[in-house]
C-alpha cells in the first residue's frame, strides 16, 4: 500500500516548501523507498506555459513537454527522475475535466459540487501518479488560508480518512530585527486554520533565519499539541543543497518513517554529501556573464544558475554570476565593454518578444569578436545567428520574424507546423527532442555521442536558406533533428574557443550528480 505526505505552507508563499518536499523525497529515496513528488497549483490557468516569468518565475519544460512550476525542476534535480505532466496538478486542469465529464453526462441526476465532485477528481489524479510509488509527497501551494487552496486542502483531509497519510506544516518563524526575537505567533494562527480545516500536522518544519532556539521549538510544539522532536529547523543557506542534510541531521527521516510505520533504513547519502562539499571547497573562481531581461527577478533563470552549480561542483570551480540586464544596454544605461570586458564567459539567455533583444545582439558582438566563451540557449542561438548574418553576412536588417514581421533577411522563422496554429497554450515545440551530432565538432565533443535529447520550448526556428552562408564565414551547424531542424550552431574552433548555440534548454537535464555536458564545457573553456 502507498503511502502520502502532505505538505503544507503557513504565514507566507513562498516560504521553502519545494526545497522542503524535494529534500524529504531525496532522504526518503536514499533509503530504497520508490518516491515520486505531486505539485499541486491552485491558479486556474490549466499549466504555467503563458504566465510572465515576473509572476511566476521560471517555467520548467518536463520530458514529455508540459510547461509547469519551476518546482518540479528541484524535484527532479534532487530525485535524480524524470517528471511528467501528471505531476503537476492545477485547479484548471481540475475544473476543465470535471465540467468536460459534467457535458458527457458522466454526471448526469447529480447536482455537481465542489464536494464530491472536485474533490473526487483532485484524489483520483493524486492516486494515479501515486498508484507505482511506496512514497507520494503532494506539495499544495499557496498558504493556509487561501480561498483558492480549499479544495485542495478538503481532499487531502479526506485522504488521510481513506489512505496512510502524513501531513507536514512548512510555516515561516519572522524574527524582529529591532530584538532579534523569533515570533511563533504567524505560525500559532496558521496551524489554527490547518486545523479549523479538518487538518492536524504531524510535522512542523519552521523556516527561520537561523536555528531554531530551545525555547521557540518548544512554545511551536506546545501549540501544534506535538512532541519537540517532531518540530525541526530548516534555516537560511546559501546553499540549498544542504537543507536534506541539515534536516536528516535532526532526525526528520526517523520521524517520518516513524509516523508512516515504515522502515528506517540506512541512508545511502555518500555521493550527495560529496557534492555538496565539492560545492562548499571548490577554490577556482570563474565569472560568468548572464545576459537576459528578466534578470531582475532571479527565479526566471533558476535551472541556469543551477546547472552551473552542478558543473561548477564536478570541475572543482565555483561560478560568480554578473546579471546583465539587455534592456540597459540598448538604452545605453550601461557600456557592453564595460559590462562584458571583466568576465570570463557569458550566457545568452532564452526569452520571448522583442524587448532586449537589441542590447542581447550587441552583447553577442562583442563576446564573438574578444573571444569570450559563450552559451547560447535557445533564443540565444536565434540572436546569434541574426548577429552573424548583420555583422558578418553584412544584411543589415536580418532579423527574426517574431520581432520584424517585414524584415528582408529572415534568418529566424516561425515553424511551419506553428503557422497553422492559433493560440498560445501548450502548443509550442515541447519537450524532449532528437538530435544528430555532426562528427568533428566542439558539440559531438562534448556530448561524447551522436544521438542527444534535448527539451524544447519554442516557436520560432533558424531559417536553413541562410545556413550555407552561416557556415561560410565559420558559424556551423553541429546538430540537426530528425526533420533538419538546426539544433545546435557553433564557431569553428579556429575562429573563437568555445561559442556554442542550442535551440534545447540543456538546464531542464542538469542534475546534481549528473551535471551537463555544455555547462561543463562552458565552464572549462572559462577557466583557461
Amino acid at each position: 500500500m502507498g503511502r502520502y505526505i502532505f505538505v503544507t505552507g503557513g504565514v507566507l508563499s513562498s516560504v521553502g516548501k519545494g526545497i522542503t518536499s524535494s529534500s524529504i523525497g531525496l532522504l526518503l529515496s536514499s533509503r530504497g523507498y520508490n518516491v515520486t513528488i505531486i505539485k499541486i497549483d491552485p491558479y486556474i490557468n490549466v499549466d504555467a506555459g503563458t504566465m510572465n516569468p515576473y509572476q511566476h518565475g521560471e517555467v520548467f519544460v518536463t520530458e514529455d513537454g508540459y510547461e509547469s512550476d519551476l518546482d518540479l525542476g528541484h524535484y527532479e534535480r534532487f530525485l535524480n527522475r524524470d517528471l511528467s505532466r501528471k505531476n503537476n496538478i492545477t485547479t484548471g486542469q481540475i475544473y476543465l475535466s470535471v465540467i468536460q465529464k459534467e457535458r458527457e453526462g458522466k454526471y448526469l441526476g447529480q447536482t455537481v459540487q465542489i464536494i464530491p465532485h472536485i474533490t473526487n477528481e483532485i484524489k483520483e489524479r493524486i492516486r494515479e501518479v501515486g498508484k507505482d510509488y511506496d512514497i507520494t509527497i503532494v506539495e499544495i501551494g499557496g498558504t493556509v488560508g487561501d480561498i483558492e487552496s480549499l479544495p485542495f486542502l478538503e481532499a487531502a483531509r479526506q485522504m488521510g480518512l481513506e489512505e496512510k497519510c502524513l501531513y507536514v506544516h512548512v510555516s515561516l518563524i519572522p524574527e524582529l530585527s529591532t530584538t532579534g526575537e523569533q515570533k511563533t505567533k504567524p505560525t500559532q494562527h496558521s496551524i489554527q486554520e490547518l486545523r479549523r480545516i479538518g487538518i492536524n500536522p504531524d510535522i512542523i518544519i519552521a523556516r527561520s533565519r537561523r536555528l531554531l532556539e530551545p525555547e521557540v521549538r518548544r512554545k511551536i510544539a506546545l501549540y501544534s499539541n506535538l512532541r519537540e522532536e517532531d518540530v525541526f529547523s530548516n534555516y537560511d543557506v546559501e546553499n540549498v543543497y544542504k537543507v536534506p542534510l541539515i534536516l536528516e541531521d535532526q532526525g526528520l527521516s526517523k520521524s517520518i518513517l516513524k509516523k508512516l510505520e515504515l522502515e528506517d533504513r540506512k541512508p545511502d547519502l555518500y555521493r550527495w554529501i560529496e557534492f555538496v562539499e565539492k560545492m562548499e571547497n571548490a577554490r577556482k573562481k570563474v565569472k560568468i556573464a548572464m545576459i537576459g531581461k528578466y534578470t531582475k527577478l532571479r527565479d526566471s533563470y533558476i535551472s541556469i544558475v543551477e546547472s552551473l552549480k552542478h558543473a561548477g561542483a564536478y570541475l572543482d570551480i565555483k561560478p560568480q554570476i554578473k546579471w546583465i540586464e539587455s534592456t540597459d544596454i540598448e538604452r545605453g544605461l550601461i557600456d557592453v565593454e564595460g559590462s562584458l570586458g571583466d568576465v570570463d564567459g557569458a550566457i545568452v539567455l532564452p526569452g520571448f518578444g522583442d524587448r532586449g533583444t537589441e542590447g542581447k545582439i550587441m552583447a553577442i558582438k562583442y563576446l564573438r569578436e574578444n573571444k569570450i566563451p559563450t552559451l547560447g540557449i535557445c533564443f540565444g542561438l536565434q540572436l546569434s545567428v541574426i548577429e552573424a548574418a548583420r555583422n558578418l553576412l553584412g544584411l543589415k536588417d536580418a532579423n527574426s520574424t517574431e520581432i520584424d514581421k517585414n524584415t528582408r533577411n529572415p534568418v529566424v522563422d516561425l515553424m511551419e507546423e506553428q503557422k497553422k496554429i492559433v493560440g498560445y497554450g501548450g502548443n509550442m515545440r515541447l519537450g524532449a527532442q532528437k538530435a544528430i551530432l555532426v562528427k568533428d565538432t566542439l558539440t559531438y565533443e562534448l556530448y561524447g555521442r551522436e544521438i542527444v535529447y534535448e527539451r524544447h520550448r519554442h516557436r520560432y526556428e533558424i531559417n536553413n536558406k541562410y545556413i550555407d552562408a552561416l557556415e561560410s564565414v565559420g558559424f556551423i551547424v553541429s546538430g540537426y533533428s530528425e526533420k533538419g531542424l538546426v539544433e545546435f550552431m557553433e564557431y569553428r574552433r579556429d575562429i573563437h574557443p568555445f561559442f556554442i548555440g542550442t535551440q534545447g534548454h540543456p538546464e531542464f537535464k542538469s542534475r546534481p550528480l549528473n551535471p551537463h555536458p555544455l555547462f561543463i564545457g562552458l565552464l572549462r573553456s572559462s577557466i583557461r
